[in-house]
């Protein structure tokens, strides 16, 4: 696979010099391009071997380019903080928003490649790794943006001669540590795993350039060549799309009339009693007397707050989302929650519609941002099933973001789950005749009616096809290892006792694995 890589390509120091200046003008002119219309965010990622020149080629780029649109991400042994989160925490944190380049160095592909070399993992734990990679990647460039990958390659002997003349050199000697020539000794196997990566992980969204790494002539112009390539590529194809006119929305379909008409809404799930879904099927009739309610509530949060402490000692962080129809009585469920935790070791975050910050970036990013450390608990009212439930009903993600969203959705929790974490989804449900009475109330109670918009009553209107997009929400995301619970909430205070229990059990039957551990 790297045969390619090692013909001694060079450049001359007059044909460089020649060659940069207009370069550069074009990649700066590109960023400015890019950064003024925010069209997508680029990630170039540099890998390879130890002394092939990736942090010399990142420093180039800085000098090239404009700093204020480009930043430098280089990743060690992940800190104290890093390690109470899945790993990748830490790689969605420092994504470069839509309009600016982020350079990755030592990123998502070092640490894989390290534990196989060095035998902590076998070859099916390693495949698992870089499959959980080419998600992430996929996510990202679905999404838009552009990822370049750049594995800088020399020869064994070729590395042994650049590590020499690094440690020749008086400025350059404390580059070269016994790790250097440690992964030297190990060349053989940094090969095999390197060409294991670049089979698995080089896909047309996210493309691997083999760059050889001698001459740090050759590398510069390749590494910059191709970035300024790719650049007016997907520029010119994106301000394409924004200057083509818009396309006159089409003739409105004639309405079927009378019994027809009735027929259609139940086949277009806009009649919710058309079609039997997770919800048709709840007892909506269950309900507690305000004696029993008081009783199993106190014995719920007693038994909560001291699993809790449990699972603060232990580190086991635990995840809340809850969903619902507006009215369906979220924030009262919470406090009950909350009520039976220690004040120091939640957060309730409550989610509106993303900021301009959080709409430069993929839509889950906002969600990794607030992952929060080991023994905590984090609570999210609305959460990033948006992207599946209101996005999809309103409008604003196109079928193909929310039918994708699915699995981008499954693999997040799925990272928070093999970290340990403890997920717990509640959609907390009403009818929408209860809908009708709260709201009315709500109308009436002036401390209350803050809470009712325009927007509530909108909702309502789509009632059937948010009915829908639950239904395809449960099957498609309601999994073994993060099943969904669908409480029963017509009547508030069994809706509270059964939230308040099911994070209870769930907590419970984790605890008893890590102390069995």
């Amino acid at each position: 696979m790297f045969e390619t890589a090692e013909l001694g390509r060079a450049v001359s120091k007059k044909v460089f010099k020649k060659a940069v200046p207009s370069l550069r003008e074009e990649l700066l002119e590109l960023q400015d391009r890019l950064h003024k219309g925010h069209h997508f965010q680029t990630i170039l990622v540099f890998a390879g071997v130890d002394g092939a020149g990736k942090g010399e080629t990142v420093s180039l780029l800085n000098e090239w380019m404009d700093p204020r649109w480009l930043s430098t991400q280089a990743y060690e042994k992940p800190t104290e903080d890093e390690r109470e989160r899945p790993d990748f925490w830490r790689y969605w944190r420092d994504l470069p928003p839509r309009g600016r380049i982020g350079m990755f160095l030592s990123a998502w592909y070092s640490r894989p490649v390290l534990d196989r070399v060095h035998g902590q993992i076998d070859e099916a734990a390693f495949l698992k790794r870089l499959e959980r990679i080419v998600a992430f990647e996929r996510a990202l460039a679905v999404d838009g943006c552009l990822i370049l990958k750049f594995w800088m390659h020399l020869s064994q002997d070729a590395q042994e001669e650049r590590l020499k003349n690094l440690e020749a050199d008086p400025l350059t000697k404390a580059r070269v540590t016994e790790k250097d020539w440690d992964h030297w000794r190990l060349y053989d196997k940094f090969i095999g795993a390197a060409e294991q990566v670049i089979a698995r992980t080089n896909t047309g969204s996210a493309p691997w350039t083999i760059v050889e790494g001698v001459d740090a002539n050759h590398r510069g112009l390749t590494v910059a060549t191709i970035l300024r390539d790719n650049l007016q590529r997907r520029l010119a194809e994106a301000e394409a799309r924004e200057g083509v006119a818009e396309v006159p929305p089409p003739k409105p379909v004639p309405q079927p009339k009378g019994k027809a008409k009735g027929k259609a809404e139940k086949l277009n799930g806009s009649d919710p009693a058309g079609a039997i879904t997770v919800l048709s099927t709840l007892d909506m009739t269950q309900s507690l007397d305000k004696p029993d309610y008081e009783a199993q509530l106190f014995e719920q949060q007693a038994r909560l707050h001291g699993l809790h402490i449990r699972a603060k000692q232990h580190g086991i962080s635990s995840i809340l989302v809850f969903e619902g129809p507006d009215a369906a009585g979220k924030g009262g469920a919470i406090r009950r929650v909350h009520a039976a935790l220690d004040a120091h070791n939640y957060q309730v975050n409550g989610i509106a519609a993303p900021t301009e910050e959080e709409r430069a970036q993929h839509y889950l990013w906002r969600f990794w941002r607030q992952i929060s450390r080991a023994g905590h608990v984090t609570i999210f009212d609305r959460s990033w099933y948006g992207r599946v439930l209101v996005e999809r009903v309103e409008g604003f993600a196109s079928e193909d973001e929310w039918r994708r969203a699915y699995a981008e959705i499954n693999d997040f929790e799925n990272q928070l789950i093999e970290h340990g974490t403890v997920l717990v989804k509640v959609w907390l449900h009403i009818t929408k005749e209860e809908q009708l009475a709260r709201f009315k109330l709500r109308e009436k109670t002036p401390y209350k009616r803050w809470k009712l918009t325009d927007e509530d009553w909108r909702n309502r209107e789509k009632w059937g096809d948010y009915e829908a997009a639950v239904d395809d929400m449960v099957q498609y995301t309601s999994t073994r290892a993060a099943p969904w619970s669908l409480v029963e909430g017509n009547d508030k205070r069994f809706a509270r006792v059964k939230v308040v229990r099911t994070f209870a059990d769930r907590l419970e039957a984790v605890l008893a694995d890590a102390d069995d551990d």
